[in-house]
């Protein structure tokens, strides 16, 4: 899927005059109270805006800069109006900033204010465009009106709700659990933090495993659940809790065909997840995780007398009744109102805390425990993402947190920020070399195994080099919406015809990356190396022709794999295995299914699998309660 250039366009043609002088005529401002703009003298501000001088009628561009990369934006106004806002060349991710990007759009169309709140979750985008906007306004001799046109409030909420589920966190578990849980006959409020929905999924590649014949046996793919059970621990490094990898395994299959049925569609052909350790690796049709939370949305628009979804709204303690059971949740709006959820059962499904530098560093006594996980690695999370706050919630319950080592990190982090950007290191047909253009393991090993690697070379980075085999067109969007021009625009990568040129410009030896390349072509054509590289993927193929590129990657904190110790009901557990009646979770705020390393492509595969329990569960427990 690729972004259309739609423009943003003035709602129903009303002017900032207009707006004002509809306000004055009503006499109060409580008729406009959904713009949020009680509490102005709306008859004052209307004679400041009859009496200014006309402003400059033109379409204004600005510079700014996204949370990805900078871009241009374009403001257009007429002498009294601003009638459109076009940010259509932002590389923002889907569900993240570019979502925040149309939502402030709207409201500063709407509200004719160039005053508009940041989005929680998205800050850095939101800031481009209050920079962009006062900028453009400046231009057109606008500011000093449009900035005293107070910035739309938030949504008026109530004290107290009453529901049969409550669930905390809104992303790719926490969605799949609701929406199980209406299908199961409950009614469901959704609380999200931050003032995007769909959390780290969105930003993940949306890779999901699970064996599904239909779609590898055309492929020539050898599987089965026995064997995606076996590969599983051993890529947990067989401390994995078994139960839960059964459950895991066995019923993949069924969240791929659950979510098919609100409406996901799926690539034909399974592939690898960077870590996988087989060919089951689902991907959708359109670019990245997003894709399941566009149609978990969908699935909220249609059922909104069933689930209610609501922002900015962060869970601060479970409730509880004299015998111990989970009965409610008590939450903060907009870090200011408080606010209770009376319910029969609580879903926790809040994410990981790999985003929590501090508290991950306190945990660091496994996996890791050499590193430093300190802000010199980065995170795959989005902020404020991925902060561990559920974890609390459930230990003040009496759930017992279990595994909290479990730290994964990926290779496939970007310099300075760890997010996962620009060339992926997902599939096959591609190869790692170190800062003297050499290889120096096998790119088909566990995440662990590929970041310690890592570490050992000259300053703990490497390149990724990818041919014409990944990017046909430069200008094709791959699996995460991103084209090779773009890339090359934003500086991310380098490109040459010939594999010489290529490594001039990464600045390595020639005659090593060409032996790089020599090595792992003649595994493909049967070979073998000094690394246990196996051509065992139907995908792989020789990388000969250009053109060629390169982008520079280094290890980043990506997963938690401990969290709440839960059993296969997704029931939240004390420390002697005892349920806490009321209170579910699942997800990555969970511990115990993936062991010391998760297989790339299971995350997905948890959050659908075990939302779907945790929702059908508490559903069921909420009728019988």
């Amino acid at each position: 899927m690729t972004r259309t250039n739609q423009t943003t366009t003035l709602v129903n043609g009303m002017s900032r005059r207009t707006f004002v002088k509809g306000a004055a005529v009503l006499g109060i401002w409580g008729g406009l109270a959904s713009f949020g703009l009680s509490g102005c003298a709306p008859r004052t501000h209307a004679e400041q805006l009859a009496n200014s001088a006309p402003w400059k009628a033109g379409t204004y561009t600005a510079e700014v800069t996204g949370h990805n990369a900078p871009y241009t934006m374009t403001v257009t106004f007429t002498d009294d109006a601003i009638t459109a806002i076009d940010t259509t060349a932002n590389q923002e991710s889907l569900g993240v900033g570019y979502d925040a990007l149309q939502a402030l759009q709207q409201q500063v169309l709407d509200n004719q204010t160039i005053n508009v709140d940041t989005v929680t979750g998205a800050t850095l985008s939101s800031l481009s465009l209050q920079n962009g906007l006062e900028d453009c306004a400046k231009q057109a001799g606008a500011f000093e009106e449009l900035e005293e046109v107070p910035a739309p409030a938030k949504p008026a909420v109530d004290a107290t709700y009453d529901t049969d589920v409550c669930v905390i966190g809104g992303g790719g578990a926490g969605l799949a659990a609701a929406i199980a849980a209406v299908q199961e006959g409950a009614n469901v409020i959704v609380l999200e933090k931050c003032g995007i929905t769909g959390g780290s999924t969105n930003v993940s590649e949306g890779a999901l495993n699970a064996v599904d014949p239909e779609r590898q046996e055309p492929q020539g793919i050898e599987d089965s659940i026995p064997t995606f059970f076996e590969t599983t621990m051993k890529g947990g490094h067989n401390t994995n809790n078994p139960e839960l990898v059964h459950f895991l395994t066995d019923n993949a299959l069924d969240s791929v065909h659950w979510l098919e049925s609100l409406g996901v569609e799926f690539k034909d052909e399974c592939g690898s997840a960077t870590g996988s350790l087989g060919e089951r690796s689902h991907y959708p049709a359109t670019p990245s995780g997003n894709t399941y939370i566009r149609s978990f949305q969908e699935f909220i628009a249609n059922n909104g007398d069933a689930i209610t979804l609501m922002n900015d709204m962060q869970a601060k303690e479970l409730i509880t009744d004299e015998a111990g059971a989970v009965v409610g949740v008590k939450a903060l709006y907009n870090e200011t109102d408080d606010v209770t959820v009376n319910c029969k059962a609580v879903i926790i499904a809040t994410g990981g805390f790999g985003g929590n530098v501090e508290y991950r560093q306190s945990v660091n006594n496994g996996v890791w425990k050499e590193v430093v996980l300190d802000e010199s690695i980065g995170c795959t999370n989005i902020k404020p993402c991925a902060q561990g706050e559920g974890l609390a919630l459930a230990e003040g319950a009496g759930a017992e947190l279990i595994c909290l080592s479990d730290i994964q990190l990926h290779p496939c982090g970007t310099p300075g920020t760890g997010l996962m950007e620009d060339i992926r290191t997902s599939g096959r047909n591609r190869i790692f070399v170190n800062t003297d253009g050499k290889r120096f393991v096998n790119e088909g090993a566990e995440r662990d195994v590929l970041c310690k690697n890592i570490f050992a070379q000259p300053d703990g980075t490497y390149w990724i080099v990818v041919n014409t085999l990944r990017y046909p067109d430069p200008d094709e969007p791959d699996a995460n919406g991103s084209t090779i021009n773009n890339m090359l625009a934003l500086g991310h990568i380098v490109a040459a015809d010939t594999v010489e040129d290529l490594a001039s410009q990464m600045g390595v030896d020639a005659a090593n990356l060409q032996a790089s390349i020599d090595a792992y072509n003649a595994v493909v054509d049967g070979g073998t190396d000094e690394f246990g590289f196996v051509a065992d993927n139907t995908a792989d193929a020789q990388m000969i022709e250009g053109p060629w590129y390169a982008c520079r990657k280094v290890p980043t904190v990506h997963h938690t794999m401990g969290g709440i110790r839960v059993n296969v009901e997704s029931e939240a557990c004390d420390a002697d295995g005892n349920p806490i009646p009321g209170l579910y979770a699942a997800g990555e705020c969970t511990g115990g299914i993936h062991g010391e390393n998760r297989l790339g492509g299971n995350a997905i595969a948890d959050c659908m699998t075990f939302g779907r329990n945790a929702g059908t569960n508490a559903a069921d427990y909420a009728a019988a309660a």
